[in-house]
């Protein structure tokens, strides 16, 4: 749309999902680096919202705004790449500028700390397998039980009544979430007690039956994001079984396709890029066109990284890993997969305060964390569920966001062009093709 006719992004053309950095969605073409241009600065006198981006297109400009997406012609930007005054007054009076409200506690419970997958990267590693086998040592075990389910929801009901919202989004996080089915189940059941609920679960769906699934679904589950590695044989390389070293691509593949036969369940499908599985990612998303309902599934390509655990993934942000992010997205959407659009940069509702205003992240044994990242970590608690969150003061070392533990080879302004690009390519593809 142009700026005459501000398109917002739409909430069903997306899926929950762990953001990152590197899931810069791409479609069309392979942009040069020169070709994508990001602005935060001010506007005479009238400066552009945090988070906003201004992408140079092959045809247009874009802005990215916390208020949606617009397209632009070269009369709205200067010759040095900054939105003119009048150009932000309409964006402005338009809604471009503004975020939506907060409208659901975002809730992240991690109904087991323990994983029954060995994958070298995971972030709740706390080394390698010095074996060279599938199982590094992790954080410490732990289960959701009925008592501390309690404790959750009257510290969730305290938290929803300060900040005067209604309705409740639960994520079901691990480890793997469905190590305990029963909490899963039981933590949905008594939040509908609490709030209208919804809920998403991130899990390696190796565990997941028909049963489980229609159960979930029926109390309020909407939406699961799984992982791939890879094509098959990359796959069953590096996600593998922690007890014996199996593969797992048939199947989580095979779950998936049974679930969905009995429940409504959306799927996200991410897929893990690193130079373990770069060169697979053309076949798998073939193979996974042929096996599951692409119009159920949005697909979403995010690079691995290095947090401090042993692994590293050597792919660097080049004009050539953007030209497959624009193909796989390409593909993707011609096949019928749904691409995540670009956006405006977010605060997490979850990280992004630091008083968990508007959500919280709580481990299987109720203490709370900033950030998935750190839960289930010794010395990052931030509070308890019990007791709420501990002094600002005693918390300011601890709290992290989204990515502050991760490591990277490349300075900032490599990967934020990285994600230009990629974002750039897609919004010009969606709009050749006739999506926007």
């Amino acid at each position: 749309m142009t700026i005459d006719q501000a398109m917002t992004t739409d909430p069903a053309a997306t899926a929950d999902r762990a953001a990152s950095p590197y899931e810069a969605a791409t479609t069309d073409r392979a942009a040069s680096t020169d070709e994508a241009v990001t602005t935060e600065r001010a506007t005479g006198g009238s400066p552009v919202p945090s988070g906003a981006r201004l992408l140079r297109g092959e045809r247009d400009w874009w802005f990215l705004g916390p208020g949606g997406v617009a397209r632009l012609g070269d009369r709205h930007v200067t010759a040095d790449g900054v939105l003119r005054p009048e150009a932000a007054d309409r964006l402005r009076d338009s809604g471009m500028f503004t975020a939506p409200r907060v409208r659901a506690y975002a809730l992240t419970v991690l109904t087991s700390t323990h994983c029954n997958l060995g994958c070298g990267y995971c972030f709740q590693n706390t080394a390698q397998d010095e074996a060279g086998g599938s199982r590094p040592p992790r954080i410490a075990r732990t289960r959701l039980s009925s008592g501390t389910i309690t404790s959750i929801l009257g510290f969730t009901e305290r938290q929803m009544a300060a900040v005067g919202l209604e309705k409740l989004r639960i994520l079901l996080f691990g480890g793997e979430p469905l190590l305990n089915p029963r909490g899963c189940l039981e933590l949905l059941e008594r939040a509908a007690d609490l709030a209208p609920t919804s809920a998403w679960m991130i899990s390696n769906a190796t565990l997941l039956t028909p049963s489980l699934a229609r159960r979930l679904s029926d109390r309020g589950l909407t939406s699961i994001q799984v992982t791939f590695d890879g094509d098959r044989a990359d796959h069953d390389r590096i996600r593998i079984g922690r007890a014996d070293g199996s593969g797992t691509f048939d199947k989580i593949v095979r779950n998936i396709v049974k679930a969905s036969e009995v429940s409504p369940i959306q799927w996200t499908l991410r897929v893990n890029v690193s130079q373990e599985t770069f060169h697979g990612v053309d076949a798998l998303i073939e193979r996974l066109v042929g096996a599951v309902d692409p119009a159920r599934c949005t697909l979403y390509f995010a690079r691995v990284g290095d947090v401090g655990v042993g692994y590293a993934n050597s792919l660097l942000h080049t004009g050539e890993l953007s030209a497959a992010f624009t193909r796989w997205q390409r593909r993707a959407l011609d096949l019928g997969f749904t691409v995540s659009r670009p956006g405006a940069r977010k605060t997490c509702v979850t990280c992004g305060h630091a008083d968990g205003r508007y959500g919280a992240v709580v481990s299987a044994d109720g203490t709370l964390a900033s950030c998935w990242e750190t839960a289930g970590k010794p010395d990052w608690e931030v509070g308890t569920v019990t007791d709420g969150y501990l002094p600002g003061e005693e918390t300011r070392d601890r709290w992290i966001a989204c990515q502050d533990l991760y490591r990277f080879d490349e300075n900032a302004r490599t990967l934020a062009r990285f994600r230009d690009v990629v974002d750039t390519a897609l919004l010009d593809h969606l709009r050749e093709t006739g999506r926007l």
